[in-house]
């Protein structure tokens, strides 16, 4: 099984812990995010991982090398310059179109999350779904929410509890969820995608969504999952992890 971590973020929500280094070595109970990452990968049979890398690259290639890669493959994907979710997504996709007798689905997975989310329950979802990508999503507060139908299809988007509901196709009632960054995507996403340089996923699939593709929700409200954005959430999440709230 493949997998992508994002962990080409500048990581400005961190600082100063980033200053010096990027936001996928920040440790956690001392363990660095991308260690925590590639491990939680591993334990669910991902062996194959690309990363992408743009803030202080060479020290994630300098650490993957002296960790002699966790015991993976690992593949590294450098931006010049930030190519957010989708650009990512898109240059790196070599790495899931090497084999073109595999078609099996890949995760896609921020490094600055941590979760207990079960991602083999996830992938077999994927697959019951005949989705073309699956998005982990819990009831929970957010700044951004993402829009889905009574299917648990992608239907649309909206900024914040107020804001004003951007639709790509009808829905009487819709769900209003937070994305956790953690996604099931299965490659034939790659020849669906129009989009060029620097762009969001979101963006992507809310165009596939509009023209019937299927967007499907996970619902991951069951499972522990945090942002590990700030430093708050880095104490917050070192607490849990040391008094066993939160396993890996």
């Amino acid at each position: 099984m493949k997998a992508m971590i994002l962990a080409a973020g500048l990581g400005t929500r961190l600082r100063p812990l980033t200053n010096d280094r990027p936001k996928a070595l920040v440790e956690v109970a001392g363990r660095t995010l991308l260690e925590i990452t590639l491990a939680r990968l591993r334990a669910f049979g991902v062996s194959e991982v690309i990363v992408n890398v743009h803030h202080f690259a060479d020290l994630v290639v300098d650490y993957l090398k002296a960790h002699d890669n966790f015991g993976m493959r690992i593949e590294v994907s450098r931006e010049d310059v930030l190519l957010d979710t989708g650009g990512g997504l898109t240059k790196a996709s070599w790495f899931f179109l090497e084999d073109s007798s595999r078609e099996e689905a890949f995760l896609l997975h921020n490094v600055d999350v941590i979760s207990t989310i079960d991602f083999r329950r996830m992938m077999q979802f994927h697959k019951e779904k005949q989705a073309l990508a699956t998005l982990a999503v819990q009831e929970r507060k957010t700044s951004r929410y993402l829009l889905f139908d009574d299917q648990l299809q992608l239907c649309g988007r909206r900024a914040g509890r107020a804001g004003k509901a951007e639709m790509v196709h009808p829905s009487p009632r819709p769900q209003a969820l937070a994305f956790s960054g953690i996604h099931v995507i299965s490659p034939r996403l790659f020849a669906l995608m129009k989009e060029e340089g620097i762009f969001s996923i979101v963006d992507c699939y809310l165009r596939l969504a509009a023209s019937g593709e299927k967007i499907t929700a996970f619902r991951a409200d069951e499972y522990h999952w945090r942002d590990l954005g700030k430093p708050d959430d880095l104490r917050q999440a070192t607490h849990d992890l040391e008094q066993k709230t939160l396993r890996e």
